[in-house]
């Protein structure tokens, strides 16, 4: 007898479509990684709320002891030295607030707190943008403050709410740059106190002959010229033209497009150091 067998067909699996694998995410989702961060910076705050002392307490005693100590000296009266003092203070409260940044990320990358931020599916910018994002709630609180500190001093600035509003927005924008500075400063530094001291070494002298307490025409001839190249100089005048007369010059130009410059330069860096080394 003989069995015939019916061929056996092979059946092939469907090919399955194994999705690219790309290490660039697109701008919406680093924007959104970018404040889910942020978001963490907030948290950190809350939970410990000591963070706040700079931004708090610094303002309205730096406010009110620069007013009466030099008031009388440089202005005449406390009230004749408002309009150059409170514009000069919040840049000088502010600016010296975004050092705090570079801190703090180094302290957090002393804890291996960046080393799981690596690991996780989010844009390699993220996790620096974001802790530099919630800093801006503490450039906002300072800037407030030293207003209402000013204010209640008696200074009444000429350039109405409009000019105070604007001169704010400026001033937490080009913080918000120069904290990417302190950024790479804190990535590449070896401590936290390294960087907190190299970084107030560096600031000091630029605030204090920024003309931010006293007049610039009243200095040496050649620290006038050297103010020329000092950004915070820029930033002084653009907030004193705007909060005491609203006017928009060109100091408040060179103010915002050093500040795209510098996130251009020194973001980039940052990122690429924080990628090394944390």
């Amino acid at each position: 007898m003989t069995t015939i067998t019916a061929p056996t067909t092979t059946r092939r699996a469907a090919p399955v479509n194994i999705p690219a694998v790309s290490n660039h995410l697109p701008l919406r989702r680093t924007v959104e990684t970018s404040f889910t961060m942020a978001y963490r910076g907030l948290l950190k705050i809350k939970h410990n709320p000591e963070q706040l002392f700079d931004v708090t307490v610094q303002p309205i005693l730096f406010t009110a002891l620069f007013a009466y100590i030099f008031g009388g000296a440089i202005g005449g009266s406390v009230h004749d030295y408002l309009p150059t003092l409170i514009p000069g203070i919040l840049v000088q409260t502010v600016i010296l607030t975004s050092v705090v940044t570079g801190t703090q990320l180094r302290e957090d990358m002393d804890k291996g707190v960046f080393d799981r931020f690596k690991s996780l599916p989010i844009a390699r910018i993220s996790a620096l943008a974001g802790a530099l994002i919630a800093d801006m709630v503490r450039y906002t609180i300072a800037t407030v403050l030293t207003i209402v500190v000013g204010l209640c001093l008696g200074y009444r600035p000429g350039g109405g709410f409009a000019g105070v509003l604007a001169a704010a927005l400026v001033i937490i924008a080009c913080s918000f740059a120069v904290s990417w500075i302190w950024a790479l400063v804190g990535v590449t530094g070896k401590s936290a106190s390294s960087v907190q001291g190299i970084s107030m070494i560096i600031m000091f002298p630029l605030t204090f002959m920024s003309g931010a307490l006293a007049p610039v025409q009243t200095m040496p001839g050649w620290l006038q010229g050297l103010n020329h190249v000092n950004p915070v100089y820029y930033m002084v005048n653009a907030c004193q033209d705007l909060m005491n007369g609203n006017v928009y010059g060109a100091n408040l130009a060179y103010s915002l497009i050093g500040s795209v410059v510098v996130i251009a330069i020194f973001a980039p860096l940052a990122v690429k150091a924080y990628m090394r080394r944390a």
